[in-house]
């Protein structure tokens, strides 16, 4: 079996850029993966997270047996030419779905590919800057159309997605699979004090919040929370708040005016994977008080780490959370529920396995099985 998976490069260092690496990596233990990236997705100024592009931040890598090309530019048709040549050479083609921003290049690529079975997998169902820009939503909306028409299978990572764009954008829902996210496990986990000390943490209960500050992600309801711990509780707490700023600046500055301010660290920008093991390793417990979500990419981090995991009972966050014991749900937007989480688990601290489905090589297999049945159905057909 031969594969080409085309997605965002680690020169924009996103979810969908480690999602990318880590299903190609695991695809390659059972199949020849070619990875066809984005080298210029768009012009820079209008990546929110510009100032970062092509810095070199994250320690995960393509493997050796994972071939490489990071060509396609969005201004340059020659690039695409070039990807539609590697590509032919595959049994199936996988398009990263992200944003519409790369919408041209993937029609174009699906127009000269010929019969080839085209999955398009859903990262993200919608995204939600996109979705609140009308002319940029109008653009999306006919442009997926049309990229969807030629896609011979869609996946998603819960049946709550399954059903959203079974809605949504009108596709049969036998033509769309679930195969969950995998854990991101390639983080290095550091001793506890080891991590605190490093960070200038001394308090007894670290509390993370790690990500993107969308407005969709919550922060405001966990600030909320925190302010109304039981005193006994906050004077031995630190809430870790780490994230570069998007839409979301409100959080950053209700965490500046907070009554408990001096225990809320901010860390508003970008940080590197290293940073990032440091944080995970120096709390104790994550929370992702999302109101929407389709999975969280940060849980599966915190599901690496074995730590509990205090996460909204939204969306497709129950599905791929749901067989985690470390996991406690809470309602959407509910400051009382989000604060007797946190007071439970402070009283009851442990870690956690994460569930074996939700292993690459799990994920891998699922996936392969995909791909077989839609080689066979093309074989057939001819």
């Amino acid at each position: 079996m031969k594969v080409a998976i085309v997605g965002p490069s680690t020169r924009f260092l996103s979810g969908i850029s480690y999602f990318t690496i880590r299903l190609s990596n695991a695809l390659a233990e059972f199949a020849e993966v070619k990875a066809i990236l984005f080298r210029e997705m768009l012009p820079k100024i209008l990546f929110p997270g510009w100032k970062r592009v092509g810095k070199g931040l994250s320690s995960l890598k393509f493997g050796e047996n994972v071939e490489v090309h990071e060509i396609l530019d969005w201004y340059n048709p020659l690039t695409w030419l070039k990807a539609v040549e590697i590509a032919r050479k595959a049994d199936a083609v996988i398009l990263e779905w992200w944003t519409s921003s790369v919408a041209h290049m993937y029609l174009a690529i699906e127009l000269l590919m010929g019969r080839k079975p085209i999955i398009i997998e859903f990262h993200e169902v919608v995204d939600p800057f996109e979705h609140s820009i009308l002319p940029i939503r109008a653009y999306s909306r006919v442009m997926g159309w049309v990229i969807r028409e030629f896609a011979t299978h869609f996946v998603v990572h819960s049946e709550a997605d399954r059903e959203i764009i079974s809605r949504i954008y009108g596709i049969k829902r036998e033509k769309i699979a679930v195969i969950p996210h995998g854990i991101y496990d390639h983080y290095e986990k550091l001793p506890k004090e080891e991590a605190r000390a490093t960070l200038g943490i001394k308090e007894d209960f670290v509390i993370l919040f790690f990500g993107l500050l969308r407005p969709y992600k919550g922060v405001k309801y966990l600030l909320s929370a925190f302010e109304r711990l039981p005193e006994e509780i906050a004077e031995r707490s630190r809430l870790l708040i780490v994230g570069e700023t998007w839409e979301d600046k409100e959080a950053v500055q209700l965490a500046m005016r907070s009554e408990r301010r001096e225990r809320i660290s901010v860390v508003a920008r970008y940080v590197s994977d290293a940073e990032a093991a440091l944080f995970f390793s120096a709390a104790d417990v994550l929370v992702v008080p999302y109101t929407r979500a389709s999975q969280s990419g940060v849980a599966h981090i915190g599901m690496s780490f074995g730590m509990p995991i205090i996460a909204s009972d939204v969306g497709g966050l129950r599905e791929s959370l749901r067989k985690y014991a470390g996991t406690r749900f809470v309602q959407p937007r509910s400051v009382p529920s989000l604060r007797d989480a946190l007071v439970d688990v402070f009283k009851h601290r442990r870690e956690y396995e994460p569930p074996e489905d939700l292993r690459w090589e799990s994920v891998a297999r699922k996936w392969c099985e995909l791909l077989t049945e839609l080689k066979g159905e093309r074989e057939k057909r001819n």
